[in-house]
């Protein structure tokens, strides 16, 4: 399950950095992978269910939060 975290955790941040990215005007995964649309849209697919993913088993995953549990 760590694994799955870590992976979901990456893929979120790239979510996050492409917007930023993209509102300045630079649109970093449609430079990288702009060749290959159906790849774009798996990145982004795969992002979209990265967030959703984190934001269901945020609690259990956090330390921060769990810590709130035991005080």
């Amino acid at each position: 399950m760590k694994a799955l975290h870590v992976i979901a955790f990456v893929l979120v941040i790239i979510g996050g950095l492409n917007w930023g990215l993209f509102a300045l005007g630079y649109p970093l995964v449609s430079w990288l992978l702009g060749g290959w649309p159906m790849v774009e849209k798996t990145v982004y697919i795969l992002v979209g269910l990265s967030a959703i993913y984190l934001a269901v088993a945020h609690k259990g995953d956090c330390k921060m939060c769990s810590m709130e549990k035991m005080a």
